[in-house]
Formats: C-alpha cells, structure tokens, sequence
C-alpha cells in the first residue's frame, strides 16, 4: 500500500535515526516510553508535571499543570464544610496512578459534581466539578512539594452557583485542553 502512512508501530524516522536510538540507549528508554516523553514535552509546553495524593497514599495521582496556579475558593456548602479549594484542568492532563479501587463518591442535589475521596483516610485530592464535567478539580494541597510556584486564589460565590458561574468569562473554559 504505497501512499500509505506507516503503522502504529512502523515509522521512518530518516536522518533522525541514530539520534533516536542514541537517546533511548543513553536514557535507557524504550520507543514507547521516548515518544511518551517527547510528546508530554511538546503538548504540555509550559506546564509542569505535578504529583499528588491523599493523606494514607492509598490514592497517587499525576496531573500537568501551570507551576503558578489559579485556584477557587467556594462557598457552596459542601465546599464551606471540606474547605475545598482546587484549580481545574482537563481531564486529558490528569492520570490516576495508583487507588481506583480505594476512591469512592458523593453526589448531591444535580448529583452533577462527583466527589470523589479516600475510603482510608476521608481525603478528597481531586473530584469533578460541576463547573468542568469534562475535567478535573484537584486540591494544590495535596501536591508533592517542589513543582508549584505560586497560588492565586479566586472567591467564587458557590451558594449562587448558576449566577457565579454564568458571570464567570473562563471558569467553563478551564477544562479544555
């Protein structure tokens, strides 16, 4: 099939080659994990990679982020009462590494918000909001140390959450990649 572009697993990379299998053999990588790495290196340009989980480490997680964050502070109830505060990304930039099988999950009134949480130590590292069903909210709190620079934190008026979030010019936004 001459026109054909190459298979997922054939690709020519012409003068390129020797400088590809010099990197793989010098990182000890395979082409997988090399191309993983070039491509996270491209799409997320100017992002970091932050970790993260709950208190036990039962649940690790990874997500891309900016180092200098912009983080909301709600009033709804349910955030009044966890003191949730969380900046959103898409849900293309967050990776589940370890605990599926330990989170579980509140909803209430639209059941739209899905908090999600440690069933060991009660923790909420990261939920969906209503806001951004296509993302996700993550606590900078439970980040690893030494990737976030700054924090800009946001009020938002949760308790008129129709109204705040229809005022809002990017809130909605913040889950797209």
């Amino acid at each position: 099939a001459q026109g054909q572009p190459p298979g997922p697993s054939v690709f020519d990379l012409g003068a390129q080659s020797g400088r590809w299998a010099a990197f793989q053999e010098r990182h000890r990588l395979s082409c997988e994990e090399a191309a993983r790495l070039l491509l996270d290196a491209y799409e997320y340009r100017g992002l970091v990679k932050h970790t993260g989980g709950c208190h036990c480490g039962a649940i690790r997680f990874e997500v891309w982020a900016s180092p200098d964050l912009h983080v909301f502070n709600c009033n709804c109830s349910i955030c009044t009462k966890k003191q949730n505060r969380h900046f959103i990304v898409p849900a293309s930039r967050f990776k589940l590494l370890k605990g599926a099988d330990n989170l579980t999950t509140y909803t209430f009134n639209t059941h739209h918000a899905q908090h999600t949480f440690c069933k060991t130590c009660g923790v909420q590292s990261f939920y969906t909001p209503r806001s951004n069903p296509d993302g996700y909210g993550i606590a900078p709190h439970c980040l690893d140390d030494g990737t976030v620079q700054t924090i800009v934190t946001e009020d938002i008026n949760g308790k008129e959450w129709e109204k705040a979030v229809k005022e809002h010019k990017t809130i909605r936004d913040m889950s797209k990649p």
